[in-house]
């Protein structure tokens, strides 16, 4: 297994709580060599049935919280336009931090830290060898790519290369937002508050111990350099933390101030274009390697990638632990339902992004209107 991410966790611990051992080789050198991101909703159908082939969903339970299901929805001028809250026993989507989650999943699993892969090669007569970032090279019977956007292992059965969607991220974060800043603790409420604009967007969402993860979302051309006065543009001044943030505040001028104070006091910002896969992304199978999760389908970032990677990892992990001895018709078989189950998801999610930033800020309105019909009915 390459990567260590929710899919490759998720694939090793079923395959272990089946009694399979399982090798999980990840670049990071230490499980907290990098900031594990923000907070996950785990889906009934998806991440969570995921957790119980897992054996891991009474844990899950006690960690997540179901409070963080609420959606709150601002004008620019700060006008509340909908305030959608869970019931006390709702728990189709509850929430959990991506640490939280990761530290779950690791439990007693074998991962080897700062063991990067920098390229597949199928086909020899010993397997399907594996070159390392340090030179070494194994061979293994099969090797399972869940190593995310950017895949050392895809380019072994498909030569596709993520595009750009046209929409940009500037991530920030508060901490200790409950006694340092209430008025944002009270304007983002349990879960999440979104502000949608022509062609941009705001969203804070909260995560465990009073950190909060701040997303100000655009869209343009990737490689556009605007003129300030016009259209500042925060990838033009990344490297200064303090340019970036009057950068930003420019671009969303005119909004609500404690809307544009979630901007104010954030801390680091962290630039993110948003990439994606082909929506039919697939292959011709090539024995001894498949990939998982955003390796195999990346898509925009709208709830349903982590939990088709999870779902992905358990579903082949269970296929492969139960199933007739015949390996490699597992993973074609399995390789078949990921591919028709993602392209179903990609198409939803391309056309979310669409809506979610786009010049008619009541689209992403209607869309979640759709969504909270779709989950209450």
């Amino acid at each position: 297994m390459v990567g260590g991410g929710p899919a490759g966790l998720t694939f090793a611990r079923v395959l272990h709580r089946h009694g399979h051992p399982v090798t999980v080789l990840e670049r990071d050198a230490a499980p907290d060599a990098r900031p594990p991101g923000g907070t996950l909703d785990l889906r009934e159908g998806q991440g969570q049935r995921a957790l119980e082939r897992a054996g891991l969903l009474a844990e899950f339970q006690a960690l997540s919280r179901p409070e963080g299901q609420a959606m709150r929805i601002l004008d620019t001028d700060g006008t509340v336009l909908r305030d959608w809250r869970p019931a006390p026993d709702e728990r189709a989507n509850p929430e959990i931090d991506r640490g939280q989650l990761r530290d779950l999943l690791l439990g007693p699993l074998d991962v080897q830290w700062g063991r990067g892969v920098a390229k597949v090669v199928p086909g020899g007569p010993d397997g399907v060898r594996v070159h390392f970032e340090d030179g070494r090279q194994e061979t293994y019977d099969l090797v399972v790519g869940a190593d995310g956007a950017r895949s050392r292992v895809r380019p072994a059965v498909s030569p596709v290369t993520p595009h750009y969607t046209g929409v940009t991220t500037v991530e920030t974060s508060l901490d200790g937002v409950d006694t340092r800043h209430p008025g944002l603790a009270r304007l983002i409420g349990d879960g999440s508050v979104a502000v949608y604009g022509v062609n941009r967007a705001l969203v804070a969402q909260r995560n465990s111990g009073g950190h909060v993860k701040v997303y100000a979302q655009y869209r343009a051309p990737l490689d556009r350099r605007p003129a300030p006065e016009r259209d500042p543009d925060p990838a033009d001044a990344e490297a200064d933390a303090e340019a970036v943030r009057s950068a930003l505040l420019a671009l969303f001028d005119g909004w609500a101030a404690p809307v544009l104070d979630l901007l104010r006091h954030g801390s680091a910002f962290v630039r993110r274009p948003l990439y994606a896969l082909p929506v039919a992304h697939t292959w011709t199978h090539v024995p001894g390697v498949t990939l998982l999760g955003d390796a195999a389908h990346l898509m925009p970032p709208l709830g349903a990638g982590a939990n088709l990677a999870m779902l992905d990892g358990a579903e082949l992990a269970e296929s492969l632990a139960t199933g007739p001895d015949d390996p490699d018709g597992t993973v074609r078989a399995f390789e078949e339902r990921m591919w028709a189950r993602a392209a179903r998801w990609a198409e939803i999610t391309t056309a979310g992004l669409e809506r979610l930033v786009s010049p008619d800020p009541a689209a992403a309105l209607a869309l979640f209107e759709q969504v909270q019909q779709v989950q209450q009915g």
